[in-house]
């Protein structure tokens, strides 16, 4: 509807927010690279873009009891060449998209990652399932170039609230300590 009304549409993470999913993977912009780190037990997945990381759990089982979190829990494992992330326990408070779309709590996300064209580039396939917002799931796209550049910092500046002129829009904050 702002957008529509003449608005400048915004990303999350031009307030200092972090993407959520699938948003992290659906609308990187300016060719901002992924960065890939892998144990045995996790692949830690780092969007240069505001340094926001994502930690994936290798072949375990989703955890019983959730609390929606702004990444949800991200459990993955390999289908021959391809990472398969399974992501549930998001909360509400990210758009899917760069038009600001909302999904519930019922989202449901996965992520299949393959290297395509000989190596050169990387392929996302991205599935998102939410009855409570999307009439039947849907999929998206995203590839990337392989870059050989090393991974810059490029943290976000808090307090950004008045960026483009924006309506202000406060940082979000926790009403209690999650730890």
């Amino acid at each position: 509807d702002e957008v529509l009304a003449g608005k400048v549409p915004y990303i999350t993470r031009e307030r200092c927010w972090p993407a959520g999913v699938p948003g992290f993977t659906v609308y990187t912009r300016g060719g901002q690279p992924l960065f890939f780190y892998q144990t045995k037990d996790k692949v830690m997945i780092v969007n240069e873009l505001n340094s926001q990381v994502r930690h994936v759990y290798l072949n375990v089982p989703h955890s019983k009891n959730l609390t929606p979190s702004w990444y949800g829990e991200s459990v993955g494992h390999y289908e021959g060449d391809e990472l398969v992330v399974d992501t549930i326990g998001l909360n509400d408070r990210t758009p899917v998209d760069n038009y600001r779309t909302p999904h519930t709590t019922q989202i449901h996300v996965v992520e299949r990652f393959k290297l395509i064209e000989g190596g050169k580039t990387l392929q996302a396939t991205v599935t998102v399932d939410d009855p409570g917002a999307f009439n039947m799931p849907w999929t998206a796209v995203q590839r990337w170039k392989h870059t050989d550049r090393v991974l810059e910092e490029d943290l976000c500046s808090e307090n950004n609230t008045a960026f483009f002129d924006y309506d202000v829009v406060p940082i979000p904050m926790a009403n209690k300590p999650d730890f």
